[in-house]
């Protein structure tokens, strides 16, 4: 029996795409700016708060605060 190798083999190799950029962490510290434009609470609009899945929601909120 052949083994399988996962993934579709029609997608060209990860080193031949050409189409993404894709940059290393900056050496440098960064600024972040929080604006009147942001969400006053922290699970608003979070890409890393999901409903339910949150098992302690004081930490969360306290990571996310200013």
């Amino acid at each position: 029996m052949e083994p399988r190798q996962p993934g579709n083999k029609k997608l060209p190799d990860f080193q031949e795409l050409n189409d993404r950029v894709i940059v290393d962490r900056p050496s440098s510290p960064m600024l972040v700016i929080k604006t009147n434009l942001d969400p006053k609470e922290p699970t608003e609009e979070n890409p890393y708060f999901e409903k339910g899945e949150t098992k302690n929601l004081k930490d969360f909120e306290e990571y996310f605060e200013e």
